[in-house]
């Protein structure tokens, strides 16, 4: 029988929520990890048993972890943790490999703040993680200072996708409120050798040649808070969302604005329509209706919570502009959570499910494309990230 696993990543652990493909009721395994933030897990498409994790501690460093059996146990690839911070960015250091001339030649041994000031590449955490779509041992990771890795021994060993760094803007990018962190990797169903990036803040950046070179796809944005609102990089995109269906289309949740690309990124586009507030983290798009797409409104920039105190997920059923409210199952109020950025998923059943979490440890779930909500599991550690399999 069908059915969901939801991997859900906390400040304080991870836990696998599983149910059935009637979505009513769920086991609840976990706290994996307990005590340690995990800021993502995701598992592989192409193998239900096999799960990455990004595990965390200030006190000790990152480390990988990986599941062969659908959660059930764990173990470090390789028996090695990720690298402690690295300055400048060059050599090797446990089992991530640095390449500090990049793609160019240069070294890339600092970037700069936005007065100028030279600033050292760390290695602080990995954010994402994306399995690949054919093969479960390759997967992508997406770390902070930004930069995007490559395994390809089930995260084993770890190459840097070094074109990146090396476009020739990398030495100006700027961190957001939450670090310079490249947060969001997308891999096109139909092009293997195109992937999506999104890096706070500095902005959209696209391969077609699977990784060798990049550009920067960010010409429609507008931040009023750069110094040149309208420049190539510096903007702070908080995540992308692709349906798979059209891997040309993507829908943008930035620091204030929702936006829309209809060529792959080339172009973008406001959609924020009538939403209450443009500002938020998550988007994402219905599994099988491309142009039905969710965002989570937060008040303000400085103000991380619901609007009104009104937890309120909004549809597009026509990709954009026309939002409507959803709140059938969700507190309407007193309610002052945030949603981050990898906190909401879809799983791809027939009738599509959706599921995002909390800063206050809940994770809500609809069975019915968004129609109505209930809370699946309370009462967590502040939710970081929530992903999905759908178990066929």
């Amino acid at each position: 029988m069908s059915g969901v696993r939801v991997l859900v990543g906390t400040r304080k652990g991870a836990f696998i929520l599983t149910s059935d493909g009637q979505r009513k009721k769920w086991a609840v395994d976990g706290p994996h990890f307990g005590g340690w933030e995990l800021y993502h897990l995701k598992g592989s498409p192409v193998d239900p048993d096999r799960i990455y994790a990004s595990q965390s501690s200030s006190w000790f460093g990152q480390i990988i972890q990986r599941s062969n059996d659908g959660g059930k146990t764990w173990e470090v690839p390789g028996g090695e943790k990720i690298p402690e911070p690295l300055d400048p960015p060059g050599g090797v250091s446990n089992k991530f490999i640095y390449d500090s001339s990049a793609a160019t030649g240069a070294p890339l041994t600092t970037h700069q703040w936005y007065d100028g000031t030279p600033h050292p590449w760390e290695f602080k955490r990995v954010w994402h993680l994306e399995p690949s779509l054919t093969d479960p041992d390759v997967v992508y990771a997406g770390v902070e200072d930004a930069a995007l890795f490559r395994s390809d021994d089930g995260a084993k060993s770890w190459q840097e996708v070094a074109g990146l760094r090396g476009h020739g803007t990398g030495a100006q990018w700027q961190p957001g409120a939450g670090g310079l962190c490249l947060h969001t990797i997308i891999l096109d169903p139909t092009n293997p050798q195109r992937i999506v990036i999104a890096i706070s803040a500095a902005g959209a950046f696209r391969t077609d040649d699977g990784g060798m070179t990049w550009k920067p796809i960010n010409r429609g944005l507008h931040s009023q808070y750069i110094p040149d609102p309208t420049a190539e990089i510096g903007h702070c995109v908080h995540h992308i969302a692709m349906s798979p269906a059209r891997p040309n289309v993507l829908f943008m949740q930035k620091h204030w604005d929702v936006l829309r690309s209809d060529d792959g990124g080339d172009n973008w586009h406001e959609i924020s329509g009538n939403l209450p507030s443009d500002f938020g983290f998550v988007v994402d798009v219905h599994a099988h209706e491309p142009e039905t797409i969710y965002v989570v409104p937060i008040k303000s920039d400085s103000e991380h919570f619901s609007p009104d105190g009104k937890l309120r997920v909004y549809r597009s059923r026509n990709g954009g502009n026309q939002w409507q409210a959803l709140t059938k199952g969700l507190p309407q109020k007193d309610c002052y959570v945030n949603v981050l950025r990898d906190a909401m998923a879809v799983d791809s059943l027939d009738q599509c499910g959706v599921y995002f979490g909390t800063t206050g440890g809940q994770v809500y779930a609809s069975a019915d494309g968004g129609d109505s909500w209930s809370a699946i599991v309370r009462d967590l550690p502040a939710v970081v990230s929530v992903e999905v399999q759908t178990l066929r």
